[in-house]
């Protein structure tokens, strides 16, 4: 049997930078939720054997009992509920995660153009390295700027890239990340930051830039023309 590969798929915050009543997640991208799109590319996928979603506590019950069935998302085999922060909801999913899952797959819910291909070559590349993430790299030159807004240096953009999701890793490895975070308080915006603190190497694999986040009312507007422009071509 193939090596079980589980996603995490946290989708546990409430948007407040969208301004609107309605977690970012559950708002309409073409004629289906924000997440959904993203967990059909999971759903699809060979590589992925099960997904955990994560969700606000007053929305588990409804992505159980009708978001769930309505998409027929079978692989979805646990939904919980969030933490105050991304990563306390990464942790939450991590603890109905498969004991025998060899490696665990985190994507954002708001990335709705992720692609097969992403899944498939960011755990390839978790197989070999134990840890990877999809990233782009930075095309625009960079400042490093004081807090008076001084420009302090120019960064050599040859070697920063932007990280993305999905990222993979080694089940254990990740879960160590976590727990030692935790332990020493120690805070990050993407699970990466938290496998780099043990000392342990990150690769990156090739993402892209349609892989966009949908985190503010100029983004939606962004992906429903991308979306259009993927099911229609581009408008005249």
């Amino acid at each position: 049997m193939d090596e079980l590969v589980v996603a995490v798929v946290p989708a546990g915050g409430r948007g407040a930078r969208m301004g609107h009543e309605v977690p970012k997640q559950f708002l309409q991208l073409g004629d289906v939720p924000l997440l959904v799109h993203a967990l059909r590319v999971l759903e699809s996928s060979p590589i992925i054997h099960a997904i955990v979603m994560v969700v606000p506590e007053n929305d588990v019950s409804y992505c159980r009992h009708k978001l769930v069935p309505q998409f027929a998302l079978s692989k979805i085999h646990h939904v919980v509920s969030g933490g105050a922060s991304r990563q306390d909801s990464v942790w939450n999913g991590l603890q109905v995660v498969d004991a025998c899952a060899g490696i665990v797959v985190i994507h954002d819910a708001v990335r709705p153009f992720v692609t097969g291909t992403m899944v498939r070559d960011v755990v390839d590349r978790a197989r070999t390295h134990g840890a990877a993430v999809v990233a782009v790299p930075i095309r625009d030159t960079v400042k490093r700027v004081t807090r008076d807004g001084v420009i302090e240096t120019t960064l050599d953009r040859q070697s920063l890239w932007v990280a993305q999701t999905p990222q993979a890793f080694k089940t254990g490895l990740l879960r160590d990340a976590h727990r030692l975070s935790r332990q020493r308080g120690v805070a990050a915006t993407d699970d990466a930051f938290l496998v780099e603190q043990l000392g342990h190497e990150v690769s990156i694999v090739n993402g892209s830039t349609d892989n966009v986040k949908i985190t503010c009312p100029e983004d939606l507007a962004v992906g429903e023309a991308m979306l259009s422009a993927r099911l229609h071509g581009p408008s005249s």
